[in-house]
C-alpha cells in the first residue's frame, strides 16, 4: 500500500547481507520496493518506492538500538543480537523465520568438552556474545573468563586464547575446515521484526498494514 503524501515517514532499520536479502521479498509482500542495493551503493538512507518509506543500513548488533531510541520505527534484527540487548523498550510482534541458523559451542577436536564442563569448573570463552555465554554457563555451574572477541572467533581456541567459542553456526563448515568441532547448541536462530513501542502507537494505521503482510509473508516459513 504506497502512502500518500501526508502519511507519517517511517524508517525501517536494516544490515547489510543475509537479512537485508531475505527481508526483501517480505517488503515486497507489503508493496514495499528498496530502489537501491546497499552493497552496491554507500549511500546509508536508502528511498523505497513509498515516498513515506526509507531505509536505513546499520551494523546487525545496532538495529535495536535504533529502534528503541526512535530513530528507526522498526526494524530486523536476529534473536541473537536481541538476547544481547535485552529487547529493552522493543514491541516483538513477528518472528519472520528468516536468516535462520544456531548459537552453539565449539572446541577444538579432541577437546574434553565433557570433563570441562563438570560442576565448579573453569572455561576460557572466546565469543561477542558475552550474555548468552554467561548466562548458559551459569546454568551448568561452570564459571567462564570470557574473552570477547568481534570476528574469527575459531581462530581462538587454535592458538591458545580460548577453550571454548560460542558463535552463531549455519552450515559448520567453517569449524569444519578450522578442525574445530559443534559440542552443545545453545539455542535455535532466526530474526525477528522489532517496533518501537511510541511509533506503534502514533503510527498505528501506516504500520499495521505493513506488519499484516510481513506476518501472511512469513507464516509458510516458521
Amino acid at each position: 500500500m504506497i502512502a500518500t503524501s501526508n502519511s507519517p515517514q517511517l524508517t525501517l532499520a536494516l544490515s547489510k547481507g543475509r537479512i537485508f536479502e531475505e527481508t526483501l521479498p517480505l517488503l515486497e509482500a507489503a508493496g514495499i520496493r528498496v530502489m537501491e542495493d546497499p552493497e552496491k551503493s554507500r549511500k546509508l538512507i536508502l528511498a523505497t518506492n513509498d515516498p513515506a518509506v526509507q531505509v536505513i543500513i546499520v551494523r546487525a548488533s545496532d538495529v535495536p538500538t535504533y529502534v528503541q531510541y526512535g530513530a528507526a520505527d522498526f526494524g530486523v534484527a536476529g534473536k541473537d543480537v536481541l538476547f544481547e540487548h535485552g529487547g529493552e523498550g522493543l514491541y516483538q510482534p513477528i518472528d519472520l523465520a528468516i536468516a535462520k541458523c544456531r548459537m552453539s559451542v565449539a572446541v577444538s577436536k579432541g577437546f574434553d568438552y565433557a570433563n570441562a564442563v563438570r560442576q565448579g569448573a573453569r572455561l576460557r570463552v572466546a565469543t561477542k556474545y558475552t550474555e548468552t555465554a554467561r548466562q548458559h554457563f551459569a546454568a551448568k555451574g561452570v564459571h567462564i573468563d570470557l574473552i570477547k572477541l568481534y570476528g574469527s572467533m575459531e581462530l581462538a581456541p587454535l592458538v591458545g586464547l580460548s577453550d571454548v567459542i560460542v558463535d552463531l553456526v549455519s552450515t559448520g563448515n567453517t569449524l569444519k575446515a578450522n578442525n574445530l568441532v559443534e559440542v552443545e547448541e545453545i539455542m535455535e536462530i532466526s530474526s525477528r521484526l522489532v517496533v518501537n513501542q511510541a511509533a506503534l502507537k502514533l503510527k498505528r494505521e501506516r504500520l499495521q498494514p505493513i506488519l499484516e503482510a510481513f506476518e501472511r509473508a512469513s507464516e509458510g516459513k516458521r
